[in-house]
């Protein structure tokens, strides 16, 4: 069949291409400052300190692991901390392991609990936002 559909756009004299995208997140613009938001969380840039605060969450039950992450150019870092978050909820507090520092970018990715109740990198799968299919990650920069 599909065979046939290259031949007949051949046939035609048609010009056929086939393009494929991926989605992926797009890192943080330099210089970027105020609230990401999306359909699912929203977050101000914050200062620095051993707490992170999500403005908004919106997720379907049973819920996600809100995961606080470096950023390292293009790449995701080391995962500083994570709160488990059930439906819509604001003003969400991730305790960090580590402290954020002054004048950086970070992300708060989603993943989805592997049943062990316990946020495990290794282990939980990262949560797609149903709407784009793209990981649900979400950048902010830390103030002086």
């Amino acid at each position: 069949m599909l065979g046939a559909l290259f031949l007949g756009v051949w046939a035609a004299g048609g010009d056929f291409s086939l393009s494929f995208t991926t989605a992926s997140p797009s890192s943080p613009a330099a210089g970027t400052k105020g609230v990401a938001t999306s359909d699912v969380i929203s977050i101000a840039d914050q200062p620095a300190g051993d707490t992170v605060v999500i403005g908004s969450v919106t997720v379907p039950s049973p819920g996600v692991w809100a995961a606080v992450r470096e950023v390292r150019g293009d790449d995701l870092g080391n995962v500083l901390g994570a709160a488990w978050v059930s439906g819509p909820r604001t003003d969400v507090s991730v305790q960090l392991l580590r402290a954020t520092e002054p004048g950086l970018s970070y992300a708060i990715e989603f993943y989805r609990d592997d049943g062990g109740k316990t946020f495990d990198l290794a282990a939980d799968s990262v949560y797609v936002d149903f709407a784009t299919g793209a990981p649900v990650i979400t950048y902010f920069t830390t103030t002086p």
